[in-house]
This record gives structure tokens, C-alpha cells and sequence, in this order.
């Protein structure tokens, strides 16, 4: 087969479209004949050399794919030959074929093309484990989700409204802020031009938000735990800002709040199947009666990955970046 490899750690030329072994499915897994993977933050930091795969995993970037099950490996059972599904991954999603641990499995939602079911793995376990079963978002609680543009951040928007709650949102261009609107968003917060402490603040009587969705980390550490409201959750997910900050613990206290820092890549095979059956339960319902879309900016062929990768990097995108294989 073909897939994606790095040779050597560098900027998205790095990424070179090479033939390999293909994969052969073990215990437990199923093999996927790939029909896209999606583009996340987690892959650029691989290209860069930051981000190694978990041991066991496949060494090719990609954490998520929808596909075609090809072939099914001892001990699993209810899925067969031909079924169209979607996968979390811990790497491999850039190739032709991928090997999957059942647990990991979607099925392709009602109303949803197979391409763009590959939009969803990663973005709805995040969403789901990070802001329900860990911060637990309730009907009337306000989310702020940095990043409201991002893949992650426009299906926090649309799952946040799902489940009746009010949703603010950062993002760099009006253009952004308006796509963010257009699913839901309540509080359309400019971060190059609005102190989002204020405005969260400012819409909701100085209350403050009740949930956060972070993917900044240090930069933004300080400011978030300001926009708490009491008994807030901080939920970071990731580290664009920078991994080191000073915590003002006397703040934190005074407002009983929380701060949880998730990743999904290395947690067990049994943990990742717990939010894969959670997401499959609460979600995929709201995907197929059409209360939650996949949001796909483009669609590019997967040899065309560093050209992806340049186009997250930059930012200049709405939703995910798809990489469609031959």
C-alpha cells in the first residue's frame, strides 16, 4: 500500500507519500481500506518531531479515517466484511489501509457520506469525554470553547446547543466569528481585539463561563481561571500557547472551580472504547437526526498532505481538512 511517512522531522515537505508494508489486522482489530483521514494539531507536532506515536502504534500520522472494513482479526465480533465505518486512531490514518482496535469503531452515521465521516472520530471523542464526562456541561451552563473555528471547536458549538447550553467563542477574523454564529454560537469574542475574560464576564452578568474549552494551555491559563464562574471546569486539551504558567491557586480556591488536562492518543484500548461507546450512544443520534453536522472546509488528495498541513499550520481553515485517499 501507500501512505504518508517521515523520514526525518521538519516542516510539511517532510511528509513524503512512499509504499509500505500493508498492515495485517491482530487480535482484536480490523483492517480498514481508507477512504479519508482528517488533518489535526497533534499531526503537525509528529511532522515537527514533538509527538511521538504511543509504542505499538503505527509510526504514520493520522488519528482518525473512515473507511471499508477489508478484513476482520481473531476475537472480534458484530462487525463484517463491507461495513462502512469511522475509526479513532493512535496513528496510520494517512494510507490506504489501517489496522483499528474494534473498540475504536464507528459506524458511518445516517446521513453522513462515508469522505466526510472521516471529520468526526477525533473531534466528537474530545468533545464528548472533555466537556460531558469530565466537566459535565449542563442545559442552561455557558461553554466558552477557544478556537471556535477549529474542527474541535465547531462540533463543542454544535453538541454544547444540542444539550441546551449557551456558547461563546474565540476566534482571530470576523469571518470566523460568523461561521462560528451560523452553528449556534451565542458570544462572538475577537481575541485579537477583545479581552475574552471581559466579554465572557460582560454576557453573562459577571457570572462568568462554567465550562472552558482550552486548547492554548499556559498562555491562556491565567485568563481562564478569571473567566471561571464559581464551580467552573477548566478542560485543556491542548498546549499552542505553551506548556509552562503560573496558577494563582488563592483564585482557583475562591471559586471551588476545577482544572483537567485530557489527551486522547495514549490512553488504554479500554478507556479509548469507554468515549467511543459514549460518543456512539449520545452523539451519533444527534448526527443522524441532523442536530450535529460534520464541518469540512476542503477536501485534498492525501499525497497532497504537506499542502494540508501548511493550511492548518496557517489557520486558514473552518472545520477540518480532509485527506482522501486514491
Amino acid at each position: 500500500m501507500h501512505a504518508i511517512t517521515i523520514p526525518e522531522p521538519g516542516g510539511p515537505q517532510a511528509l513524503v507519500w512512499d509504499e509500505v508494508p500493508d498492515p495485517v489486522p491482530g487480535e482484536g482489530e480490523v483492517l480498514l481500506d481508507v477512504a479519508a483521514s482528517a488533518v489535526n494539531r497533534a499531526d503537525v507536532l509528529q511532522r515537527q518531531g514533538f509527538y511521538d506515536p504511543p509504542p505499538g502504534a503505527s509510526r504514520y500520522p493520522g488519528l482518525e479515517c473512515s473507511g471499508r472494513i477489508a478484513a476482520i482479526g481473531p476475537g472480534v465480533g458484530g462487525w463484517a466484511v463491507g461495513d462502512e465505518v469511522c475509526a479513532l486512531l493512535s496513528g496510520g490514518g494517512y494510507a490506504e489501509k489501517v489496522a483499528v482496535p474494534a473498540g475504536q469503531l464507528l459506524p458511518v452515521p445516517e446521513g453522513v457520506d462515508l469522505r466526510q465521516a472521516a471529520a468526526l472520530p477525533e473531534v466528537t471523542c474530545t468533545v464528548w469525554s472533555n466537556v460531558f464526562m469530565v466537566s459535565h456541561l449542563l442545559p442552561g451552563e455557558t461553554l466558552l470553547v477557544h478556537g471556535g473555528s477549529s474542527g474541535i471547536g465547531t462540533m463543542a458549538i454544535q453538541l454544547a446547543k444540542a444539550v441546551g447550553a449557551r456558547v461563546a467563542v474565540t476566534a482571530g477574523t470576523k469571518e470566523k466569528l460568523d461561521r462560528c454564529a451560523e452553528l449556534g454560537a451565542d458570544i462572538l469574542i475577537n481575541y485579537r481585539e477583545q479581552d475574552f475574560v471581559e466579554e465572557v464576564k460582560r454576557a453573562t452578568d459577571g457570572r462568568g463561563a462554567d465550562v472552558i474549552l482550552d486548547n492554548m494551555g499556559a498562555k491562556y491559563l491565567d485568563r481562564n481561571v478569571r473567566a471561571l464562574a464559581v464551580n467552573g471546569r477548566l478542560a485543556i486539551i491542548g498546549m499552542q500557547g505553551g506548556v509552562k504558567g503560573e496558577l494563582n491557586i488563592g483564585a482557583l480556591l475562591a471559586k471551588r472551580a476545577a482544572i483537567s488536562a485530557t489527551s486522547l492518543r495514549a490512553r488504554p484500548l479500554s478507556e479509548k472504547a469507554a468515549i467511543v461507546a459514549a460518543v456512539h450512544e449520545h452523539v451519533w443520534p444527534l448526527l443522524a437526526a441532523g442536530h450535529v453536522r460534520p464541518v469540512v472546509d476542503r477536501e485534498l488528495p492525501m499525497n497532497e498532505a504537506p499542502a494540508a498541513h501548511r493550511l492548518v499550520e496557517e489557520s486558514g481553515h473552518v472545520g477540518k481538512v480532509l485527506l482522501v485517499a486514491p
